[in-house]
């Protein structure tokens, strides 16, 4: 895909991974539309952007929410025309063991991991089939293939994500021209990890930057630039990125 003028839209782009796509993306000139619920931040990341001659979008959205999510997407269509490009990247990861019974942060990774991937492409697919192409990109995890203790939810909410890409590609790939990648990130830099109540979690994950050069946001940006710049023909399904001395 030439991406220079297409239209995407990032979930989760007040921070992370979602501020790095939509930064990286803009300057190889796409069109973003910086979807959160932050829109302070979001607003940042647009001036950002627009000073370095990029086009940003802010809308206010809460993944969670099926009448937030529809009503942005049209917000973002009516102002760009349409779309091409749509990143599920919005995600939370608190971590803690099963028998803490932190039921209030499952319900929460439940309704933003996976309803919220679910809630967005709903809204966009019809404009991806009316238009017989599009590329849909589902951040999932490490955690998407692996397992790890104080992860039990989480892992959940990831395989599913990875699972769903899989056979979202197998049944709308061929019959609507539309790529679908999964990108399955190691450590990265990113403020998941302020999310993490459990101290004891806590203090290990912080313990993880003294062994390994975490992977920064740019590095899971420009992955998905390979993706979506790939040929008409190929899809690249999947993709599973981890620093050099992540053993694990």
């Amino acid at each position: 895909m030439e991406l220079k003028g297409k239209v995407a839209l990032i979930t989760g782009a007040s921070s992370g991974i979602g501020k790095g796509v939509a930064i990286v993306l803009a300057a190889k000139g796409v069109k973003v539309c910086l979807a959160a619920r932050r829109t302070k931040l979001l607003q940042a990341v647009a001036d950002e952007i627009r000073q370095a001659g990029g086009e940003a979008l802010v809308i206010e959205m809460d993944v969670a929410d099926k009448t937030s999510v529809s009503k942005g997407v049209q917000q973002l269509i009516h102002h760009f025309g349409g779309i091409d490009i749509l990143v599920n990247n919005a995600g939370i990861m608190p971590t803690a063991d099963i028998d803490t019974f932190k039921v209030d942060e499952w319900e929460a990774m439940v309704d933003i991991n996976i309803k919220g991937v679910l809630n967005v492409t709903a809204a966009v697919l019809p404009a991806f089939i009316k238009q017989s192409s599009g590329h849909i990109i589902n951040l999932s995890s490490i955690a998407g293939r692996k397992l790890f203790k104080g992860l039990a939810v989480y892992c959940g909410t990831k395989h599913f994500v990875s699972a769903f890409s899989d056979i979202m590609r197998m049944e709308i790939g061929k019959k609507h021209n539309i790529r679908v990648t999964s990108i399955q990130p190691g450590a990265v830099e990113t403020n998941l990890y302020d999310q993490i109540t459990d101290e004891d979690y806590k203090k290990g994950m912080e313990g993880l930057r003294e062994q390994m050069t975490f992977l920064s946001p740019e590095d899971i940006a420009h992955s998905m630039t390979y993706a979506l710049e790939a040929p008409a023909h190929v899809d690249v399904s999947e993709l599973f990125i981890l620093p050099t001395n992540q053993e694990w």
